[in-house]
């Protein structure tokens, strides 16, 4: 019997298909995966949760459909067999004023001032890179990550290392990739601003002087299926035009 928690608005359309296949979906205790039926954004819930269970991500149906290739039975049966794929997700963190944020997919400094840009200058590794960006804002993303607001300012992707965009940006500065060994600092020369990760409702007021550390957290998550959460035919029909 395989102990699994799950997540999800509409985790309740795969009891059944749980119970058939020998998965108990317990309320309390450990267990030996959680799975997320939903989207991006409960994957990112179940990290916060349960940061040190592996996860088996399931695209809900209800509002993203499954192509040809992939079933939520199949899914399941494959995951019971042992046939999904392990993939480690690298998570990473930023650290400011003794608080730290940790994200699978991004951290984002935001503007609060709509009107006005935040400014701020940029060390990688200990080299100065920017010595005074202005921008509505920017982020650092995982590869996983780079698929969301990474790709809706910079229009790519990519598949190893860590990812710095910038928005609006005063330099026209796009974006860069570096290795996910770096360390990235930051500091604001003019806000207020805020920071963000992933879709967390905890939030890091920031001003002038402040200063960000952003580098990849020391540990990282499992999820089961992750190309097939990922499947870019199942990407398709989820972007349908009607």
């Amino acid at each position: 019997m395989i102990n699994t928690k799950l997540l999800g608005l509409y985790s309740e359309d795969i009891l059944p298909l749980l119970a058939k296949y020998g998965m108990n979906v317990i309320k309390s205790g450990w267990a030996d995966v959680v799975i997320t039926y939903g989207g991006d954004g409960t994957l990112l819930v179940a990290e916060r949760e349960f940061p040190e269970i592996p996860k088996f991500p399931i695209r809900d149906t209800r509002t993203a459909p499954l192509c040809s290739f992939h079933s939520v039975e199949g899914l399941i049966k494959s995951f019971v067999e042992g046939k999904l794929e392990q993939s480690p997700m690298i998570k990473i963190s930023a650290k400011c004023q003794n608080k730290e944020l940790v994200a699978i997919n991004d951290i984002f400094v935001h503007n609060c001032q709509r009107v006005m840009a935040i400014r701020y200058s940029v060390i990688i590794d200990n080299e100065l890179y920017i010595r005074e960006a202005a921008s509505d804002s920017f982020g650092v993303a995982t590869p996983h990550g780079s698929t969301a607001y990474f790709k809706s300012i910079t229009g790519t992707t990519f598949k190893v290392g860590i990812g710095m965009a910038f928005s609006n940006s005063r330099e026209r500065e796009d974006h860069i990739i570096i290795s996910d060994s770096s360390t990235i600092q930051v500091k604001i020369l003019r806000g207020p601003a805020i920071m963000v990760a992933d879709n967390c409702n905890d939030i890091v007021s920031l001003n002038e002087g402040d200063d960000i550390t952003i580098s990849k957290y020391p540990k990282t998550t499992v999820a089961y299926g992750l190309k097939e959460f990922m499947c870019l035919d199942c990407r398709k029909l989820r972007h349908k035009k009607v």
